[in-house]
């Protein structure tokens, strides 16, 4: 994979996130589950960051980043506080994979700031009940 492509699945990836985060963040109470709903805020917010951020890595690679899709499939049907925190524990592992795969196709800043999203989004999925993982987001280990 060229850099270039693993920067483009990575924003396909922060896209799906976006659009995820924010049906699920319409869907959790802030009444009943405010610990939820401001896990699901704060990610929904740095994932609208790193997608931007993204955006501006490729132009400057002289790409044209990949569109959004007009919409995407929830994880799971998303209706009860497990299932919204499940969808969001899976939005976070796969985030974590297309990363994994920045990192190693990347080099220099690219790279550490690869890293540093896998870390964040590791981290973040262990907030939704993830189970810590020495290699996460690299399936086959």
């Amino acid at each position: 994979m060229t850099p270039v492509e693993a920067m483009q699945a990575a924003l396909a990836g922060e896209h799906a996130a976006v659009y995820v985060y924010g049906v699920v963040g319409g869907r959790v109470s802030v009444s009943t589950e405010p610990d939820l709903w401001s896990r699901v805020r704060t990610a929904y917010t740095l994932h609208r960051g790193r997608r931007d951020q993204l955006v501006s890595m490729l132009r400057t690679a002289e790409a044209e980043p990949v569109a959004s899709e007009v919409s995407y499939d929830l994880p799971t049907p998303a209706t009860s506080t497990e299932e919204l925190t499940a969808a969001a524990l899976l939005l976070e592992q796969r985030c974590s994979a297309v990363y994994a795969d920045m990192v190693g196709s990347t080099s220099g800043a690219n790279r550490q700031w690869a890293l540093e999203a896998l870390e964040d989004a590791a981290v973040r999925s262990l907030s939704f009940g993830a189970k810590p993982d020495a290699f996460p987001g690299i399936a086959e280990l």
